[in-house]
């Protein structure tokens, strides 16, 4: 009896420890998240690599490098895809606002009890568009390809029961009309179970690496060309999450999840999510982004399958972009 006592003090601990969060958020979020971060706005190059993975992930708001238990940690934190007990195939596609699609699709390969494999790409492609200028607004009848591409290869090991630790090498594309620009970029991160109940703690890195610059030659309409370009920093991020469950039944099971965010572009943010299972079956998620111009709500849904031969989760999330309109996630993850 003392023992069931005492795992119920700790769930509603942890549960009043998030609520106080939220309560203090709206109150402090000046003094902690300052809006000087702003004006690093559009320093960096290669931003789809900032654009969210996994319906999941994004309806819980992206507060989820404190789970990334599932192939989307392959974007999240590579140390996540130690804690898989299988390995799994992930497909997640984005109808991104002005009709720009984005594709991710990624596989985790468990070797042993302590280390992950994967293998990913990203894709952020557009149709070819029509060229326009100051003095022809309308269109030139000249069509240029946009397309941004990202592969990684990731690899994790648990080195103890509780800490694990992962790393990625990330080859970058991006390309618009005759101009490319190339790199290769590192992330890294660690996963830490606390003992405190469920309760974990995991920092990652994204995007590490030197300055990117396009390469290429651009023709003017006067006949003149330039094959000289400024550098941009890639569009590192840090971010440090903590994630428990408050409740952890056969039939019900509720996740909250807090995440603090560190762009090298742009202001700090903080982002809060939630994610309640019924008898592992069907899921609803929820997710709240401070010190954000959109995406600030999230919500999504998702259902698991068991099959004969696999499981299969379909994931589902919605982002409202105000007057960009908004965005529309499918994911679908299959567990061998």
């Amino acid at each position: 009896m003392k023992t069931t006592e005492l795992k119920y003090n700790k769930r509603v601990a942890a549960g009043a420890a998030l609520l106080a969060l939220v309560i203090f958020i709206p109150a402090a979020r000046a003094q902690l998240i300052p809006i000087l971060g702003n004006q690093r706005a559009g320093t960096a190059m290669a931003q789809f690599l900032k654009i969210g993975v996994g319906g999941r992930a994004v309806g819980m708001g992206e507060a989820f490098v404190a789970l990334a238990n599932d192939a989307s940690a392959l974007y999240w934190n590579p140390a996540g895809i130690a804690q898989m007990n299988k390995s799994e195939f992930i497909f997640s596609h984005v109808n991104w606002p002005v009709e720009v699609k984005h594709e991710f699709a990624g596989y985790v390969h468990r070797l042993g009890e302590l280390n992950a494999l994967g293998i990913s790409v990203t894709a952020l492609h557009t149709d070819d568009f029509e060229e326009t200028t100051v003095y022809q607004p309308l269109g030139t009848g000249n069509f240029v390809s946009f397309g941004d591409l990202a592969v990684g290869l990731s690899f994790a090991r648990r080195m103890t029961d509780r800490f694990s630790m992962g790393v990625t090498l990330k080859y970058v594309d991006e390309t618009l009309a005759e101009l490319h620009a190339r790199n290769v970029f590192v992330d890294f991160g660690t996963y830490y179970w606390t003992g405190f109940g469920t309760s974990r703690f995991a920092i990652s890195v994204s995007n590490f690496g030197t300055n990117i610059k396009p390469s290429g030659t651009l023709y003017f309409r006067d006949g003149s060309q330039t094959s000289s370009f400024q550098d941009f920093a890639p569009p590192t991020i840090f971010r440090i999450g903590f994630a428990t469950e408050i409740v952890n039944q056969a039939e019900h099971k509720v996740t909250t999840a807090l995440q603090l965010n560190h762009p090298n572009d742009n202001a700090e943010n903080l982002n809060l999510g939630a994610e309640y299972w019924w008898r592992n079956a069907l899921a609803l998620r929820g997710g709240y982004r401070t010190n954000v111009d959109e995406e600030t709500f999230t919500f999504g849904a998702g259902v698991a399958l068991p099959l004969k031969v696999f499981n299969l989760n379909l994931d589902f999330s919605y982002t409202e972009f105000g007057n960009l309109g908004s965005a529309s996630r499918f994911t679908a993850n299959l567990k061998l």
